[in-house]
């Protein structure tokens, strides 16, 4: 039986080539869109999940009380790690990293930056992560070993054995190799190439609970779990932390969680990039539906075909349940033939598509869960797009078909009516959320920031050239440079300033005022250099020594601190008591995300990790050319390096880039499937009203006459898709704006080019055949009776 299934199945496939391809092609294009999509959500659901007994591991937070309110702070102060290691049973080990930063490793003459991580010893109790020589543990609890991954060991020593091999990191220290890991693998959260022993760059600032600057981790005991640990935790601030911090409570949140729920609100979290998770995720829901539909709609037209077929297999004793097993072996057959060729089109575009998104996604053919995967994916594709049609055809009464009674009611009609507007519904929704994303990228990409970020290049200062003697020594030399406007010194990017305290203190300050400063030291120029307006006062001068106990601040701390004139007034800081020596129009530090914080600048060149260096316009080559000659002539060990701010800026939002990517490629795929199906059953149309039209042309219809009778059914549908989809696209589009702090606004006229839109590209794809059937001969049609 089932060979006869599939013999019939594709005898019809055969029979009917146009409807056949199209249906074949639009379902493979929606297979194709979400496998792509279903790899991606498959990955950023995977991370950090292959660490053995990552269930266990948990990133530890701390909650604070603020003004009513709970901050939770991502970074801990560096005692708590030791305090949780001493004081809490619950946990089986804990360790603390800094955040990760790239050195020089130079081997011999060879030399290449690679990012690394400072660790306590316990990091490999808390991940233990695969040994492919040497013992990761004991040699990350010795100050003179460094322990390397599988990459940075076959880049540095080719050929041989690297445990027991030396390496020189930072031009400065040589560490004996005393291990080699395997590679991470992307997804994990944690990414570096080398690991040395925390004390070796331990400072006494590091010891202290008011300065949260770390990652801490912990492995839980076995049958533990994380509120017990929170509880055992619940008294370290108040035991450890002493009187200014005692009201810190440590939270843990899993390790499998740490990148997709990143975002806490008043000591919950409440997502962060799960949002795109689940997007991405309606995004291919609806391109499949939107495909399954095209199928469902050009079956069901064609039912009157294939009546008279379902009456003679009744009459000669064919089984219901054998004619609903014919159909949907063919929509199965359909689903497969749609499957194999969505496989090589996601194989064909994979390489774009990790380059868009910078991802490593692969199809492995030899995995068994991918057959898998697709083999439900055409089961429920074929059973879902067959369904209807099935069932409907099967109930068909002989007699009727046969005697030629056959009236098929308004039903089957208004059922693929509905069709065409949920299907171009979902079409408009994502034209809107094309639209809307766009227009938001573009105000990220043109709002004025408050700072000048074109023209201004940046330079790590490592090295000699970070040593805190030449600093100022070197940005003379830049200075001097006629390609130059200005240069300066920072400790973070002015684009991303991540900094922060509860420190600042002024004549009049309630004392049960909590306060959240962010805060950078700069050199001199700062303002100059990055073209901030001074409200009032100067910018800090690299020849005036006083200015290292002086502070600029923004309109923000200034309204935080209650003055009206701040300039002159006296404020107590972390160098200590100074003047306020300038105020700064408000400019942003963070991505939109983000409203502007009050903030506070100090002086101080020794503190700051990057030289920011204003270009003249149209000088930049110039500009990079003599910077790269200073940096070989004051920097000779290591390599010339220099980025944008602009590029800094760009890479707050990238994940909006991919998002606003995504929604434009798939949602013209979306409208491309839509039109293939409105294509098809206007072709069917036409053709089901061959001799309608041909008499309309006897009694003298114009060619726009019968365009316009065929084409008015369709764009009709299409407008009652634009009245239902518009109110859940501003729901979507408005909830989306609505994580930016700014926006842009979500005009009217959004929705107005997504519906003048939609009905265009229907009446265009309607019109060839509604033009075609306008111009053909009416006596052909009309011989044959």
């Amino acid at each position: 039986m089932f060979r006869n299934y599939v013999k019939i199945a594709i005898r019809s496939l055969l029979k009917q080539k146009l409807y056949s391809s199209i249906n074949v092609f639009g379902l493979a294009l929606g297979m194709a869109c979400s496998l792509l999509i279903g790899l991606w959500v498959g990955d950023e659901l995977s991370y950090d999940r292959f660490l053995p007994d990552a269930e266990n591991i948990q990133y530890v937070r701390v909650n604070f009380p603020y003004n009513g309110e709970t901050v939770t702070n991502s970074v801990t102060p560096g005692p708590l790690q030791e305090a949780i290691a001493k004081d809490v049973p619950e946990v089986a080990a804990v360790t603390k990293i800094n955040y990760g930063q790239e050195f020089l490793i130079k081997v011999g003459e060879k030399t290449a930056k690679e990012k690394g991580n400072f660790a306590t010893p316990d990091f490999f109790s808390v991940f233990d992560l695969p040994a492919v020589d040497g013992n990761p543990k004991a040699a990350l609890a010795q100050t003179n070993k460094i322990v390397i991954t599988r990459k940075v060991a076959e880049k540095f020593f080719p050929n041989g054995v690297a445990v027991g091999k030396t390496l020189q990191l930072d031009n400065a220290k040589f560490y004996v190799v005393g291990a080699v890991i395997e590679n991470l693998p992307t997804n994990s959260t944690l990414q570096f190439g080398w690991l040395v022993n925390w004390k070796v760059h331990e400072q006494d600032w590091m010891k202290t609970w008011g300065n949260n600057s770390f990652q801490t981790f912990l492995r839980l005991k076995p049958n533990t779990t994380a509120a017990q640990a929170e509880r055992a935790m619940s008294d370290i601030y108040p035991r450890f932390a002493g009187k200014n911090f005692e009201t810190g409570r440590p939270t843990l949140q899993p390790i499998t969680d740490l990148r997709l729920y990143a975002d806490y609100k008043n000591g919950k979290s409440i997502g962060g990039r799960i949002e795109y998770v689940r997007i991405f995720s309606i995004v291919a829901l609806f391109i499949l539906l939107i495909a399954c539909i095209n199928f469902m709609n050009l079956a069901t037209a064609r039912s009157a075909i294939r009546a008279k077929e379902v009456g003679v297999r009744k009459v000669v004793g064919a089984m219901r349940s054998s004619l609903v097993g014919q159909f949907l072996s063919e929509s199965l057959l359909t689903s497969l033939l749609a499957a194999i060729l969505a496989l090589g089109l996601v194989w064909s575009v994979l390489p774009s598509f990790n380059a868009t998104f910078e991802k490593q996604l692969t199809i492995n053919l030899a995995e068994p869960a991918l057959w898998l995967i697709i083999l439900v994916l055409v089961l429920i594709t074929g059973i879902v797009s067959g369904s209807y049609p099935a069932f409907f055809l099967s109930s068909l009464q002989p007699i009727k078909i046969l005697k030629g009674r056959l009236q098929f009611g308004a039903g089957p009609a208004l059922f693929r009516r509905a069709l065409v507007i949920f299907q171009f519904s979902l079409s408009i929704f994502l034209i809107v959320g094309m639209l809307a994303v766009g227009k938001q990228m573009n105000y990220l990409r043109t709002k004025n920031l408050g700072l000048g970020r074109e023209n201004v290049v940046y330079l790590p200062l490592e090295g000699e050239i970070g040593q805190p003697k030449k600093v100022e020594a070197f940005r003379q030399e830049v200075l001097r440079t006629p390609s130059i406007v200005s240069a300066t010194t920072a400790m973070s990017l002015p684009v991303n300033v991540q900094s922060a305290s509860g420190d600042l203190k002024w004549p009049g300050k309630d004392p049960n005022l909590q306060t959240s400063v962010s805060c950078m030291f700069v050199g001199g120029d700062f303002t100059k250099t990055m073209n901030i307006k001074l409200l009032d006062g100067r910018d800090f001068r690299a020849d005036n020594p006083a200015d290292s106990t002086n502070y600029l601040i923004n309109e923000a701390a200034a309204k935080l601190m209650g003055m009206n004139d701040p300039v002159g007034k006296v404020v107590e800081f972390w160098p200590g008591k100074g003047q306020i020596i300038g105020l700064m129009k408000d400019f942003h530090i963070n991505s939109l995300h983000e409203a502007i914080k009050p903030m506070i600048l100090m002086y101080d060149a020794r503190n700051t990790s990057y030289l920011l260096v204003k270009t003249q316009a149209g000088q930049t080559q110039q500009a990079i050319a003599d910077l790269e000659r200073l940096s070989k002539e004051f920097n000779p060990n290591y390599p010339f390096n220099y980025h944008f701010v602009d590029e800094e800026y760009e890479s707050l939002y990238r994940s909006e880039q991919q998002v606003n990517t995504l929604v434009n490629y798939f949602g013209l795929l979306a409208i491309l499937i839509s039109c293939l199906g409105l294509f098809a059953l206007a072709a069917f149309t036409a053709e089901q009203r061959t001799k309608e039209i041909s008499v309309r042309k006897v009694l003298g219809a114009s060619v726009t006459n019968i365009v316009g009778l065929l084409s008015k059914d369709f764009l009709k549908l299409v407008l009652m898709a634009l009245v239902l989809a518009s109110p859940l696209a501003w729901w979507a589009v408005s909830t989306w704006l609505g994580t930016f702090a700014y926006h842009t606004d979500l005009g009217w006229w959004i929705f107005g080019v997504a519906g003048v839109s939609a009905v265009l590209i229907a009446f265009l794809t309607v019109s060839y055949q509604s033009i075609k059937a306008a111009l053909m001969n009416p006596v052909t049609s009309l011989r044959g009776d």
